[in-house]
């Protein structure tokens, strides 16, 4: 009998990556001289969060360092002070050097037995030839914003992956609703929302096959 797939593709940083704890301790690094409080680090972050993904749909597509860099200056502005120029250069820098979950290499290793594996991300090749370092096994599809010049949840990742992938049984793994779930959704690609932070959804997402706390439930559920 064969498997419902054959191929699972993930999101990269946070969600294979601890992208959230690398990118955070890279601020806190930057902004040590600013002397900010706890929930002012904090606001920046929000802040830069939210003029990632406004940079990220502008026309024309720019490289993922030049996007690090107009976001934190764009922060900068918002936050009212004057966040260090090396802000932008560290995040680069520092990026392919952030670790995976602790759960990500046993569950992939599992995983790669029974199914080809893939990574779909919203970086540079090179960025992503750094982090790539840091997986046991090798991935058998990886598709970046530099190849495709754009980024998530806008739609060409999942076009190039699936004139790859062709007819097999296809499933993306991701921990973002707004950059991967949401789009997999309206693409019809059948998709796991990897929770580790336990949030509440807000609407149901059509195509969503499972919701798991981390990788290894995923590892149980696919390759038990």
């Amino acid at each position: 009998m064969q498997r419902e797939y054959q191929v699972v593709t993930f999101d990269c940083y946070g969600t294979l990556i601890d992208w959230e704890t690398g990118i955070r301790a890279s601020f806190k690094q930057a902004l040590r001289e600013l002397e900010l409080s706890q929930s002012e680090e904090a606001r920046v972050f929000d802040l830069y969060e939210e003029e990632e993904k406004r940079i990220e749909a502008l026309k024309p597509y720019r490289s993922y360092r030049e996007v690090l860099s107009e976001a934190a200056s764009a922060a900068a502005r918002r936050f009212g002070k004057n966040i260090p120029k090396e802000l932008s250069a560290l995040l680069a820098k520092q990026l392919p050097g952030w670790n995976p979950f602790p759960d990500t290499n046993p569950a992939l290793e599992r995983l790669a037995s029974k199914y080809k594996l893939g990574i779909l991300s919203n970086v540079d090749n090179d960025l992503l030839t750094g982090t790539l370092k840091h997986f046991n096994i090798p991935f058998d599809l990886v598709v970046t914003a530099e190849q495709v010049r754009s980024y998530k949840p806008g739609r060409k990742h999942f076009e190039e992956a699936q004139r790859i992938i062709g007819d097999k049984g296809w499933l993306h793994v991701a921990a973002s609703l707004y950059h991967d779930i949401e789009p997999a959704s309206k693409l019809g690609i059948k998709s796991v929302w990897v929770n580790r932070k336990k949030l509440v959804a807000g609407r149901n997402y059509l195509g969503l096959a499972r919701e798991v706390e981390n990788l290894t439930q995923l590892a149980d559920w696919l390759a038990p």
